[in-house]
């Protein structure tokens, strides 16, 4: 339950204790919701050798991203009580529940504990689950809120003095991504990450400034799924392979090596 009412959460395995040889990922989508792109970052995870939980925030899932759906889905969120699209110092309400998620994730999937990756709106959501010590893997993809309004919205990270601390004291590595010239992830933002971890925020910042010799465009903004150019060579498909290493090297140290069988994410549960 979030808010009262029920959430759908896609699962990649059915229920059922796990032994730890596939660890959890808790994925946060970005708007406008599950697209066929989420699901497709959302699967290679799942073929990386790891359980996903993907819960449904907004949006209607497997729809395709168009600018009129986009708009309407935005609108929606930002007077959402579950969200808040300003906050500096602490984190939309939703996070609660996903914390719980993480704990359930956790449980099905067993190990020493689970990733979390937020994108987007979601972005900094894997800070606050850092309260729980089972959350061993966060990562940031485009963190967005709270909406850089101002120069303090600029640097804040939506996320409590008590997450922040928290990380500090497991010294859980934090990694977040981003596009250099991202309006909505301004570069005062992964300072401020930089400056509160230290050395535990490794940050992977692509260049799209104009004339940047992948040819990216100025308006790129998510680094995992629309923007993604799965070719050899280009830095977002560099960023995939870190974020996938990143999780290997925190949940699946002793395991890295082996080759993951493919399991599709399929199976849906209301939580």
């Amino acid at each position: 339950m979030s808010g009262g009412r029920e959430r759908l959460v896609y699962w990649s395995l059915p229920a059922g204790v796990g032994d730890g040889a596939r660890p959890g990922v808790l994925i946060c989508h970005e708007l406008p919701g599950i697209t066929p792109e989420v699901i497709a970052f959302a699967e290679r995870v799942v073929a990386a050798g790891f359980t996903v939980a993907m819960p449904h925030l907004v949006g209607e899932p497997t729809r395709p991203m168009t600018p009129g759906y986009l708009a309407t889905v935005a609108a929606g969120a930002c007077i959402s009580r579950e969200l808040s699209f300003l906050s500096r110092g602490e984190a939309s309400p939703v996070t609660d529940w996903l914390r719980e998620l993480g704990r359930e994730l956790h449980r099905r999937a067993g190990g020493a504990g689970i990733g979390a990756i937020g994108m987007c709106f979601s972005g900094n959501f894997a800070l606050t689950l850092g309260l729980d010590p089972h959350l061993l893997a966060p990562v940031l993809s485009q963190p967005s809120l709270p909406l850089p309004l101002s120069p303090s919205h600029q640097r804040a990270l939506h996320a409590t003095p008590e997450a922040i601390a928290a990380l500090r004291t497991r010294a859980c590595p934090v990694l977040a991504l981003r596009f250099s010239a991202d309006r909505l992830v301004p570069t005062a933002r992964f300072e401020a990450l930089r400056e509160a971890l230290g050395p535990l925020a490794e940050t992977i910042e692509i260049d799209n400034a104009k004339g940047n010799v992948h040819g990216i465009k100025r308006t790129a903004h998510s680094v995992l799924t629309n923007d993604l150019v799965d070719a050899v060579g280009h830095p977002t498909r560099a960023a995939l392979e870190r974020v996938l290493g990143f999780l290997r090297e925190r949940l699946l140290p002793s395991t890295s090596g082996l080759a993951p069988r493919r399991e599709p994410l399929s199976r849906t549960d209301r939580t």
